[in-house]
């Protein structure tokens, strides 16, 4: 199960509400941040996500509202003592920004590695990659992509005799014999889809975005205007809830959460209403929003 927590949820200037940009995924016990806005240590120890568990951060573009945070979070490590190596991502420039906001020297490795909409990083469990984004400096969103899998059937496996290391056999090999029969990992298992969360940062509407949330079990985007706000949305280059909810309907996403809220509106409700008249299940984030896939 993938924890998506919205540790803040709000634009570019913070609110009593709402604080400046980050999401966390908790998965398999380790943290990813995507995005870094400032407060954001203070906004994890408060929702629980423990900061000592964080192995990388994805930045989405270099407004500093996006990556501010890592300063005091790497601060923070090093007063903890921290050894374990970590990694930051983001678009061209990261390297340069991140560096000049970290002074001194750190009793862990800290990796900078800039990247575009080609990257993608794969391991056993999950892959994450990139795509590119609209934006008024060079912008990345980001796909969460838990790996396939498969659910065991007992029924069957008892049939066909499999039993404890058989199975564990089965499931490295792909295939065994039983007797003389060839017992295939796929006869004693029914696929299970791994779940996909989208993260677009700031952008305004675009094929890039459309194409990598097709599908999506959990769709995070930029949401900083009323629809009535559109032109302002259009000069700034970012989306509208009506966008963004009619974002995620064309790529027949499972759920919206509207992320990057201006601070002009004090009550949210509206915008919400707004957006599910185009998607149902669109919510708005707030800070500590915890959402399971």
């Amino acid at each position: 199960m993938i924890k998506v927590v919205i540790l803040g949820s709000g634009g570019a200037v913070p609110s009593p509400a709402r604080s400046l940009p980050s999401v966390g995924i908790r998965y398999f016990g380790d943290v990813y941040l995507f995005d870094c806005g400032e407060g954001t240590q203070r906004q994890m120890m408060i929702h629980g996500l423990s900061y000592s568990k964080v192995k990388m951060i994805f930045l989405t573009h270099l407004h500093a509202d996006h990556y501010i945070g890592i300063a005091g979070l790497m601060q923070t490590l090093k007063m903890n003592e921290r050894k374990e190596p970590l990694f930051i991502f983001g678009p061209t420039g990261t390297e340069r920004c991140i560096s000049s906001i970290l002074m001194g020297t750190y009793p862990f490795h800290i990796y900078i590695k800039e990247i575009d909409e080609n990257f993608c990083l794969k391991n056993e469990k999950f892959k994450i990659s990139a795509f590119k984004t609209n934006h008024n400096v060079r912008s990345i969103g980001y796909v969460f992509q838990e790996n396939d899998s498969w659910n065991f059937n007992k029924e069957k496996a008892d049939k066909l005799g499999i039993k404890g290391r058989m199975f564990r056999k089965l499931e490295r090999e792909k295939e065994i014999l039983i007797g003389r029969k060839k017992v295939k990992l796929e006869d004693v298992t029914k696929p299970k889809r791994g779940a996909k969360l989208v993260y677009t940062g700031d952008t305004t509407p675009c094929e890039e975005a459309l194409l990598a949330s097709k599908g999506a079990d959990l769709l995070i985007s930029d949401g900083t205007f009323s629809g009535q706000h559109s032109r302002e949305a259009a000069e700034k280059m970012h989306s509208t809830v009506v966008q963004a909810a009619e974002l995620a309907k064309k790529a027949k996403a499972k759920q919206l959460v509207l992320v990057h809220l201006s601070n002009r509106y004090k009550d949210a409700s509206p915008l919400e209403k707004e957006a599910k008249k185009i998607f149902k299940n669109s919510k708005v984030a707030f800070d500590g929003m915890e959402i399971s896939i």
